[in-house]
């Protein structure tokens, strides 16, 4: 039998989810999300990516600012919900709302657990130059990713994959693995396993002030940095006054002085070592590569970026 559920999700990599829990046949109860948010230049109300899909499914939506009051809990427990999918939700969980569901609240958390709990598991494994990442579907409790593992799927990170691809590999493993889970649950044969205690790590959330590249780094933890904030927020670095964010980047060619332009090709010299910047993106402007870039900022070898 299909199950009752509450799907609880925000951005656009929840919505693979939801769309397979719908496609699948289950009966989704209730959408929580976010509440809308003013967009950054007309200032108009946007709706989350999980509220635009849950509409287009007619499904009802749901937007608390909080579910710590009675109030919440109770219109929670009222779905008479059999379990709970979160997907990158950004509201914190009580107790009373962990144990509203007959069979729990069900978390697809994009990391390797108990490697990279918390906010930003898919940008700190590219940062750390991890080789491989995943997901992994976990019964929540009222820890901090500390959950009970259900499933996991293992995925390679490419020498010079982004963020931003990691993440859009990683949204439908999710999904895939989410629906194969719950498949499980209704037959009452799935099975949970402890997080082991050994090999834990945070993924803190991405700080402003951690986004300037340094180039007295080695090459390889700078050509880290760039693809673990591509897209977003994006590293930087200036060139006469002006911010430039690098989207890509791949291993570049000699050495010399740190931050020092290396040939005409945006190729910079790091602390050992150089990499070579591959698309770039001035404030303001659209991504370009770096050709493009060289064509309207000339950038000869010996230049310096700060």
């Amino acid at each position: 039998m299909p199950l009752r559920l509450i799907f609880m999700g925000t951005p656009d990599f929840a919505v693979p989810t939801l769309v397979a829990l719908a496609a699948h046949g289950h009966e989704i109860a209730a959408v929580y999300t976010r509440a809308p948010k003013p967009a950054k230049r007309g200032m108009e109300m946007q709706i989350t990516p999980v509220e635009r899909e849950a509409r287009r499914l007619a499904l009802p939506v749901f937007t608390p600012k909080t579910l710590r009051t009675e109030e919440a809990q109770d219109a929670f427990r009222a779905h008479k919900a059999d379990a709970a999918v979160v997907v990158a939700y950004g509201l914190i969980l009580p107790k009373p709302i962990l144990e509203a569901p007959k069979l729990g609240c069900f978390n697809v958390h994009a990391s390797l657990l108990p490697r990279w709990r918390g906010a930003a598991p898919i940008n700190r494994a590219v940062m750390a130059g991890d080789a491989e990442s995943g997901v992994t579907i976990m019964q929540m409790d009222e820890g901090l990713d500390t959950g009970a593992m259900a499933m996991m799927e293992r995925l390679a990170i490419g020498a010079d994959m982004t963020a931003g691809e990691l993440h859009d590999a990683l949204s439908p493993l999710g999904s895939d693995l989410m629906t194969r889970a719950l498949a499980a649950a209704e037959r009452g044969s799935l099975a949970l396993t402890p997080q082991p205690e050994a090999g834990v790590t945070y993924a803190a959330k991405i700080s402003k002030d951690e986004t300037r590249i340094d180039w007295s780094r080695p090459w390889q933890e700078v050509h880290n940095h760039i693809r673990g904030l591509s897209p977003f927020p994006g590293a930087w670095f200036e060139l006469n006054g002006v911010r430039v964010k690098v989207l890509r980047s791949t291993k570049g060619e000699g050495s010399g002085g740190a931050g020092k332009a290396l040939d005409d090709r945006l190729t910079i010299a790091c602390g050992d070592g150089a990499v070579r910047l591959v698309q770039v993106q001035r404030a303001g402007k659209q991504p370009m590569s770096a050709d493009e870039f060289l064509r309207g900022t000339k950038v000869a070898a010996g230049a310096r970026l700060a």
